[in-house]
Order: structure tokens, then C-alpha cells, then sequence
């Protein structure tokens, strides 16, 4: 077999197979590698196909994955596709070390990087073009997630484990997420994918790149799309989209570019479903609700006026759940200056967020409530009891032993939260390559500088529901003897307005300097290192609150602000390094070792409703050493890793349903994680190859000892990390069929159990779940792709009732509980057409 041809196989099955090696390989490449190897007369070197990575460095050079001292994964453009990820989390699925939850829909997931206890995005930054997304991934009821999107303006995602990405990143002590978005050629070319689905969904994708002139270049690209959401709430889920413009020139050596990103999208939030063990063990959603599909949130709850204190009414509309309208403008210039790389990045957003939700606060059965309510009946003259009724059918009683084939009630949480931000961010950088003799160094010192202003308003309130899909609203009503009404003690299903409510306003800025270099000793050995010292000053103020009793059940206790402002003006600052080592002993496999020193600082979040909080520097140290095989025939990446994390900061939320608020305690504890990452393709025929990803740690508390307000000495010292497991596995078989038109694959999970406390009270089993995707080329032009989410219907949790408490749950023992599942079943085609 001709060399050429044997190359040419490789580079089609790694673009097919999307393989872990995450070969990226442009025609011209592929042509210089191909004459390489005809000019040798023997195959090219492997690492001459490893992608170009751009994330976790800034030297001069060009440095593939198999010559990074640090773990990267790489998840090329035709696997995004055969992925087809509705999310950024789900996106992420395939990377490890990462556990994530995408059971939220397609904004507001979580990702725990390395064992790291942090929700949403607090451990890992996310990055659109080397640039923050959002300078804070995780401000506050503002995840990262929720002001980015996938489509087909993505070329590629880059992701950084560990490693130097807190050195160039700020708010990445865990990993950084670098979505690459696509460049225009030297000629026309576009791409329009037409995708539907069976629970409603249309969506239209688009990208299209050219040349203007004889030095510019332009790319437009965007999507949009409209779904009821694979939990059907009743009204439209997901409805938005976005567009790109981006114009790039061409300057000696250097470039220039504009790009504009304008978002206008609203997503469903997804939350926990009423679920209970069985007598065989097993878990299931109770009866009368589908946990594949069903969802609390109905057409009874999309849209209520909550009464305020002053009288007015607050427009909770659920129809808009995560609501974000975002423009992002960002400036990039590079130049070499007689050998002085000069880059600088400025990035300007202005981002507008809606986030409503229907949150699940308790489960119970409906006759503990009416009993734990009986002292009610005393202000009602004749009453002799209390009933449940539903508010659109008043006549209707809802029986206390089997409404629905459960008789259980949700207290439900109407929360409202508004929160603008503008954001401006500049990363500016000078490089240059020193020569020693025999010897180079790559040395580049950076300054990254960041303002954020963030508003914050929250108005919430309680409802009373039945356990259904779409859940019906519920009065309380006092009745006589004779089951006649007197008076109706909840208003409209509301059992408590105003349970939350906050009004908050900050600003800060953040000076980081940073310097790194990479000290090429040999030819086989490359010791790498870092410094990064940042500072973040931090003002703002706080409204006071205080309580309202308007008189009746519902309105005694409605929070609202009091008029004072406290103010706090704080400021914090830290210095991180990292020193690393690739040793490549071949063409074909190699050996790095790498030790971070990192921090997280505090950010607006901390601050943004409680002015005299008293955060502190989160501290960590992450040591990792890896081996890298790549040939032919089979591509290994595995990876030993620690994680010790200092005075990680949480708060554990507990909603009381007697009082109808949610206390909040403080905690601080260490963490410890051992673990092992592996990543591999296999490629035994032209037909067929499996890749592969798993993950083996042990994550643990270290001095996790606090007495709590009863006095009781709690001891979680060696407790597995709350809702990270211990092992996870993903293997994606695939055959390459019909002379490589047709490509099938099934991507098989296996997540072990979690734990939904600290105190590991509540366990989260282990779970599996397939997901089928095939592409068919009719030629060049024309591709149809088709999808099966969650084909097995899968019903893992994924979390289970954060409102009742994350360090000693509230649910502990009980046979009902609330959960949040994987998305049932669902099915897409698209239909794909490039030129």
C-alpha cells in the first residue's frame, strides 16, 4: 500500500471517528504530510497530525497535543457533529475527569472538574476564541452556560485539564473550555444544517465564509430554533437563536479582526421531579408522573402576578425561563515586531438576563400538610377542617390518600431573578523566542484586565401543587362540618408571597500580570513554567430587607427592601505558579509531569446579597503525570492526577416549610482527590474503531467537623465529594460503512453513584445510558444525520433536592424525595448541505 494512501486512511478515520487524538488537519497539512512521507519513503511522523493546540500557552511557536506538558482533549468538528450536543455541558460529556450535568436543559448545567465540589462553572472557565465568555464563569446565579451557545459558527472546542489554564486564565483552577469558532478560507465556502425533532423542535444553522478584496475576509454564521422541550411544560421551551459577523484582515506578519455576536435566546430550566424507591429497590418516578418526560412547570404556572409589598404585582413569566439577550463585540490584533509577537484581545458584552423558574421545594403527602396546618382553623369561625381544592376547578376536592395515584403535594418556589451585566476585558501579550546555543527559551508576559458591573434583583414566592405532569394549582380552604367552604386561606395557589427577595448592585476590577516560559532543553525534553498574580477590588451595596404583613395568610411575610443600603468595598489577591516537563522519548509516545500551585479569588457573587460576607481566597494544589502513545493503529492519553483543594466555600440552603424560608449556613473544608484519566481510539480495520474515556478517583472531604445549631458535633472527614462519583466510562464504537458515506456510532455511559449531601445520606445510584447517531453522505454537498438521545430511557439521577440542604439533606431515609433525572428518549434529524 502506497504510503500516501496509508496516510490518507489515518487522516480519514480520525476526521470520521472524531478520535481522542483530536487530529485537526487542514488539506494543505495533510498534502505537506503526505509529501513528507512519499519523500521519506516511509510514514510520517504522528505527531506531524496532531492538532495545532492554541489553549493553556502563549508562546510563539506552534505545539501540538502530543508535545503539551499538560492534559488536553480535543474535540474535533465532524465528532461535534455526530455529537450533536444540545448544550455546553453536553458537549463536555466526552472529556475526562469532568462530570457534568446537562439534566437542566440547555443553559444552567453543572460541570465538577477533577473532584472539585463546585456547581455550575466555579472550577473551569469558558472561553470563545481564547477570549472569557464571561470573565466569572459562576457569578451568582450567572453560569458561563448560559451566555454561550453552540452552532455551526463552532469549528472545534479545546479543553485544558488542570495544567497552566489558571496562569493565562483567570477563574480556571480546574480547566479551561476554548470554543474555536470557524475562519474563513481563501475562497467561498458555507455550510446550512436543517435539523427537526419529535418534540417539536425546528432548527436552522448556518455559517458562511469569503474572501472581500485582497485583504479581508469575512464569516457569518448564527442559528435558530424552536422547541416545546423534551419535558413538554405545555408552552413553547426554547425559543431564540444568534448571529455572528466576523471580519478578518490580513496584515505582514500579523492579523486583525472585528467579530459581533448579538444572542437573543430563552431556554427552558429543568428541575427535580417527584421520585420514590420502590419495594424491588429500584428508583422510579412515584405514580401518575412520567420521569422520562414530565415536568413539574404547566400552563397553571407560566404566568402569575405575585403580589408585592407596596401593592404591585411582580410578572413571574415561566415561559421565559433562562431569557438572555447578549451582545458581545471583541477586537483581536497580532503582530511580529522583528521577532516580538505582540497580541491583544479586547472584549466588550453587554448581556441582559431573565431567569425564571418553578423550583420543587418540598415533597409531601397532602394529609401531613393539612395536619401540620390545623392550627389554622382557629381564625376561622365553624371551620372544622381543612381541604386541598384545585384553583381552576374550586368543586374539585383533591383526595388526600390517592390524588393522581400518589396523594402527594410539591411546595413549589416561583423565583424571579433579573441580573444585567457589562463586562470589559483586555488580554494583552508579548512574546519572544530566545536562542541558547543548543537550547531556546519562549518566554511571554502578559496583562489581563477585567471590569464587571452586575445588577441583581430576586422576588419569589410559594405554591401549592399536586404531583402531576404540569402540576395543577391548590388552595388550602377552611370548611364546616358538612365540607362546605368558609374561606379560602391561600390566593390563587399561593402560599407565601414574597418568601424571597433581594436587590443588589456591584463593580469590580481585576489587574492580573502573568509570565511564562518554555525551555526547550533538547530535543526530547521541554520544561515549561508559569506565574500569574492577580487582584480584584470589589464595591457595591446591598439593600436592607425587612418583613410585610398585609393582613392576610399569604401576605403576613412578604420580604421587601427597607430603603437602607449597606456598602462593602473589599479588595483580594494571590499569586499562582506552575513548572511542568514533557519528555517525548519517540515519534510515537511521550511523558509529562506537571505541579500547579492556583487560587480561586471571590467575586460580585460573593457580596451580591449579603454586603458583609466574609469570603476567602479558595487555594489548591493539582499535580498530574501522563503518558501519551499515539500510532496508527491505536492513540493512548492516560493521566494520573491530584487535587487538593483548600477552604472550598459553599452554603447550604434549607427551605423550612412551616416558616416558608430558606436558612443558610457558611462552610469551609478541604478536599482530596486521587485519580486516573484515560483516553484512547482503537483502529483495528477501516470499517470500524472504539473510543474511549474513563475516569477512576477517589474523592474525599478532609476536616469536614462542625457542630450544628443543635449542638451536635458533625463528623464528614472521609465522606465521598457531594455529587461526584467514583468511576465513570464512555466508550463510542463506530463503523465507517458504504465506502465511508455511511457512519453509524453508539456512545455507551456508565456514571457511578454520588452522593447528594456531604454527610452521604442520600445516594445517587450508578446509571447507564446509549446514545445512537449516523451520518449518511449522499456526496460532497449533501449529509443526513439522525439522533437518538437517551435511547435505553434511561432514568439516572443526576442530583437530587438541592432546597433541602447539601450537607445533612433533609430527604435522608425518606421513600419520596424530590430528584432531578436524565432527559427521556428523544429523536432528531437533520439534514446538513455544504459549499
Amino acid at each position: 500500500m502506497p504510503t500516501s494512501t496509508r496516510l490518507c486512511g489515518a487522516i480519514r478515520r480520525a476526521l470520521i471517528a472524531g478520535g481522542f487524538a483530536a487530529f485537526a488537519v487542514s488539506p494543505a497539512f495533510a498534502q505537506n504530510a503526505i509529501s513528507a512521507a512519499d519523500d521519506t519513503g516511509r510514514d510520517a511522523s504522528p505527531t506531524q497530525l496532531d492538532a495545532v493546540v492554541v489553549t493553556g500557552r502563549a508562546g510563539t511557536g506552534v505545539r501540538s497535543k502530543a508535545e503539551t506538558s499538560y492534559s488536553i482533549t480535543g474535540i474535533d468538528e465532524e465528532r461535534l457533529r455526530l455529537q450533536a450536543p444540545t448544550s455546553v455541558t453536553e458537549s463536555l460529556k466526552s472529556v475526562p475527569g469532568f462530570w457534568v450535568e446537562a439534566s437542566g436543559g440547555e443553559a444552567s448545567g453543572n460541570v465538577r472538574a477533577r473532584g472539585i465540589p463546585v456547581d455550575g462553572f466555579g472550577s473551569i472557565t469558558l472561553l470563545d476564541d481564547g477570549m472569557p465568555v464571561q470573565h466569572d464563569p459562576a457569578l451568582g446565579y450567572l453560569n458561563g452556560d448560559q451566555a454561550f451557545r453552540l452552532d455551526e459558527t463552532t469549528e472545534r472546542i479545546e479543553v485544558v485539564r488542570g495544567g497552566p489554564s489558571s496562569i493565562f486564565y483567570s477563574n480556571a483552577p480546574a480547566g479551561a473550555v476554548n470554543f474555536i469558532p470557524r475562519q474563513p478560507g481563501d475562497s467561498a465556502e458555507g455550510v446550512f444544517k436543517y435539523t427537526i425533532g419529535d418534540y417539536g423542535l425546528h432548527r436552522a444553522d448556518f455559517w458562511y465564509g469569503t474572501p472581500i478584496g485582497q485583504d479581508w475576509k469575512l464569516s457569518l454564521g448564527g442559528y435558530y430554533r424552536q422547541d416545546d422541550g423534551v419535558r413538554d411544560p405545555g408552552f413553547t421551551a426554547n425559543d431564540g437563536g444568534q448571529l455572528r459577523l466576523n471580519l478578518v484582515r490580513e496584515l505582514e506578519g500579523g492579523s486583525l479582526s472585528f467579530d459581533v455576536k448579538h444572542m437573543d435566546d430563552k431556554v427552558m430550566l429543568y428541575l427535580g421531579v417527584p421520585m420514590r424507591t420502590d419495594e424491588d429497590g429500584e428508583i422510579r418516578a412515584v405514580p401518575g408522573f412520567d420521569g422520562h418526560h414530565g415536568t413539574l412547570a404547566g400552563p397553571e404556572t407560566e404566568r402569575i402576578g405575585m403580589l408585592m409589598a407596596d401593592g404591585s404585582r411582580y410578572d413571574f413569566d415561566n415561559s421565559e425561563g433562562t431569557h438572555v439577550k447578549r451582545d458581545q463585540y471583541t477586537f483581536k490584533f497580532e503582530k511580529d515586531f522583528d521577532g516580538w509577537l505582540l497580541r491583544d484581545s479586547l472584549r466588550y458584552n453587554v448581556t441582559e438576563t431573565q431567569r425564571n423558574g418553578m423550583f420543587p421545594n418540598v415533597l409531601q403527602s397532602a394529609q401531613s400538610f393539612i395536619t401540620a396546618n390545623a392550627a389554622l382553623l382557629a381564625q376561622y369561625p365553624g371551620a372544622t377542617g381543612l381541604q386541598l381544592r384545585y384553583v381552576t376547578t374550586p368543586d374539585q376536592v383533591y383526595d388526600t390518600a390517592s390524588q393522581n395515584g400518589n396523594g402527594l403535594i410539591v411546595i413549589g418556589g416561583l423565583r424571579g431573578v433579573t441580573a444585567p451585566v457589562n463586562e470589559l476585558m483586555n488580554d494583552a501579550r508579548v512574546s519572544r523566542r530566545f536562542e541558547l546555543g543548543t537550547q531556546s527559551h519562549d518566554v511571554s508576559l502578559g496583562y489581563y484586565y477585567a471590569k464587571v458591573d452586575q445588577d441583581f434583583d430576586r422576588y419569589s414566592s410559594t405554591v401549592l401543587l399536586d404531583a402531576q405532569d404540569n402540576a395543577r394549582l391548590l388552595d388550602l380552604v377552611a370548611v364546616d362540618a358538612d365540607g362546605n367552604p368558609l374561606a379560602t386561606i391561600s390566593d390563587g395557589g399561593i402560599w407565601r408571597y414574597g418568601y424571597e427577595w433581594e436587590n443588589g448592585s456591584g463593580r469590580s476590577t481585576t489587574h492580573a500580570f502573568y509570565l511564562s516560559d518554555e525551555w526547550q532543553v533538547n530535543d526530547k525534553l521541554r520544561i515549561d513554567g508559569g506565574l500569574r498574580w492577580e487582584k480584584v477590588d470589589m464595591e457595591g451595596w446591598v439593600e436592607g430587607r425587612r418583613q410585610v404583613n398585609l393582613g392576610t395568610a399569604p401576605t403576613s411575610q412578604i420580604w421587601t427592601g427597607t430603603g437602607q443600603f449597606l456598602h462593602y468595598d473589599q479588595g483580594f489577591d494571590k499569586l499562582g505558579w506552575t513548572v511542568g516537563g514533557n519528555w517525548q522519548f519517540d515519534d510515537y509516545s511521550g511523558l509529562f509531569a506537571r505541579w500547579t500551585s492556583t487560587f480561586r479569588l471571590p467575586n460580585l457573587g460573593s457580596f451580591i446579597t449579603n454586603a458583609t460576607a466574609k469570603p476567602i481566597i479558595q487555594t489548591m494544589d493539582l499535580g498530574e503525570v501522563g503518558y501519551k502513545y499515539t500510532h496508527q493503529k491505536f492513540d493512548l492519553y492516560a493521566t494520573a492526577f491530584f487535587t487538593q483543594y483548600d477552604n472550598v466555600g459553599y452554603s447550604n440552603y434549607v427551605f423550612d416549610a412551616d416558616t416558608g424560608a430558606s436558612t443558610q449556613q457558611q462552610l469551609y473544608a478541604d478536599t482530596r482527590t486521587l485519580g486516573l484519566e484515560l483516553e484512547g481510539t482503537f483502529y483495528p480495520l477501516d470499517w470500524f474503531d472504539v473510543s474511549f474515556t474513563a475516569t477512576v478517583q477517589d474523592p474525599q472531604y478532609r476536616g469536614l467537623r462542625f457542630t450544628d445549631s443543635g449542638e451536635v458535633l458533625r463528623d464528614y472527614d472521609g465522606n465521598q465529594l457531594i455529587r461526584v462519583p467514583k468511576n465513570s466510562l464512555r466508550v463510542v464504537p463506530g463503523f465507517n460503512l458504504l465506502g465511508d458515506r455511511l457512519r453509524l456510532q453508539l456512545a455507551y455511559e456508565r456514571q457511578g453513584e454520588r452522593y447528594v449531601d456531604t454527610a452521604n445520606s442520600v445516594r445517587l445510584p450508578s446509571y447507564d445510558v446509549f446514545n445512537f447517531s449516523g451520518r449518511y453522505a449522499f456526496n460532497d454537498q449533501w449529509s443526513l444525520f439522525a439522533y437518538v438521545d437517551n435511547l435505553g430511557n434511561s432514568l439516572g439521577l443526576t442530583e437530587g433536592n438541592p432546597r433541602a440542604g447539601e450537607v445533612a439533606s433533609g430527604d435522608a431515609g425518606a421513600n419520596t424525595f424530590i430528584a432531578r433525572p436524565l432527559l427521556g428518549r428523544a429523536y432528531r434529524l437533520a439534514v446538513m448541505y455544504r459549499f
